[in-house]
């Protein structure tokens, strides 16, 4: 059976996540490589590519000469849209980095670009993906919490901004830890909850307090004068169903741990918190309450790998990704609804 012919689209920090769990799979080979910086394609290819593989500084000549199977499209946010869709149209299946797009337009022009084209798209949300998250979703799909009506996305840092690559740039990134770190637990969270129900309004503040002070921080000092995002943001989004989301998202908060993931989710019958690896349910029955804590997992398997695997499982045997597009997409509008409150001076927005 030939193998799956696969190309990547952006050499830079995260590639080595989709590249990693490529080699990894017998089934798979990468023959190209794309990036500005063609030395970084070239160091990609060295380490991962196949015999013969080909790098290129012209996304659209590699996927007309390469003519790949799959790609992985992974840079800049402002990008991610136009890479996408010319993928797509190539004759690709897409598996796009987190998040989706900058706005809810542009994920939406990609989830009609996959259908046109019969192809497969998936966004890299590896969170999903740990053995604590898939327990809480089995156990939630066993109606251990019941419908879940409330829940909370927290990506916080205490003094960690991202100081390398384009972090720090508004118009590459389209902001700063709500869609960076932020779009992770948000998508984790509405997973884990299954709510897809259109948004009825969002409430939301973004703020750069600690920007300025500078200071110690554990990426490295960051440059004032490069940092054009926030460093904070917060916001509370409710659904068509009845549903509330409240998010946080920070680079650089006065708190006490160093890095916190957390999804919170409140149900009728039950309650789940899980923080970082951290997995506990909660609940009430025959009259007492009852607390129950996972043993402690033992997979040396990381979340990209299985990520990966998945994917190409999907692509494979025709199924659908664990991560659907339109799913992503709608973590997109979350975000984007947000940030819209945000610039509207913490103003509720309805739908």
């Amino acid at each position: 059976m030939a193998k799956l012919r696969a190309a990547i689209i952006g050499c830079g920090f995260i590639s080595p996540a989709h590249l990693g769990g490529y080699a990894k799979l017998d089934q798979v080979e990468v023959v190209g490589f794309c990036d500005l910086l063609t030395e970084r394609a070239e160091e990609k290819a060295a380490k991962f590519g196949a015999p013969g593989a080909k790098v290129f500084s012209d996304y659209q000549k590699m996927l007309d000469e390469v003519k790949p199977d799959i790609v992985s499209v992974c840079t800049e946010n402002n990008k991610h849209c136009e890479l996408t869709v010319a993928a797509l149209e190539s004759g690709a299946h897409v598996l796009c980095e987190k998040p989706m797009a900058i706005t809810g337009a542009e994920a939406d022009k990609m989830v009609a670009a996959a259908k046109k084209a019969g192809k497969k798209l998936s966004v890299g949300y590896q969170l999903r993906y740990t053995n604590e998250a898939m327990l809480l979703r089995r156990e939630i799909e066993a109606g251990k919490l019941g419908k879940v009506y409330y829940a909370e996305a927290a990506a916080v840092r205490r003094r960690g901004v991202p100081t390398w690559g384009v972090f720090l740039n508004k118009e590459k990134q389209g902001g700063g830890p709500l869609i960076d770190i932020g779009t992770h637990l948000v998508d984790r969270t509405l997973w884990l909850m299954d709510e897809y129900s259109p948004i009825v309004s969002a409430v939301g503040n973004v703020y750069d307090h600690l920007i300025p002070l500078g200071g110690y921080n554990n990426g490295g000092p960051w440059d004032i004068g490069r940092f054009e995002v926030e460093d904070s943001a917060f916001g509370a989004v409710t659904f068509k169903s009845g549903a509330t989301l409240v998010v946080k998202a920070t680079w650089a908060a006065n708190v006490k741990d160093v890095d916190s993931s957390l999804s919170l989710l409140l149900g009728i019958n039950g309650g789940a918190e899980l923080n970082n690896s951290d997995l506990v349910l909660n609940g009430e029955s025959c009259n007492h309450l009852w607390q129950y804590k996972p043993e402690a997992f033992h997979n040396d398997e990381s979340p990209y790998d299985r990520e990966i695997a998945a994917w190409i499982n999907a692509v494979e045997n025709d199924k659908e990704p664990i991560v659907k597009a339109e799913q992503a997409a709608h973590v997109v509008k979350v975000l984007e609804a947000i940030y819209k409150s945000a610039r509207a001076g913490g103003t509720a927005v309805t739908y």
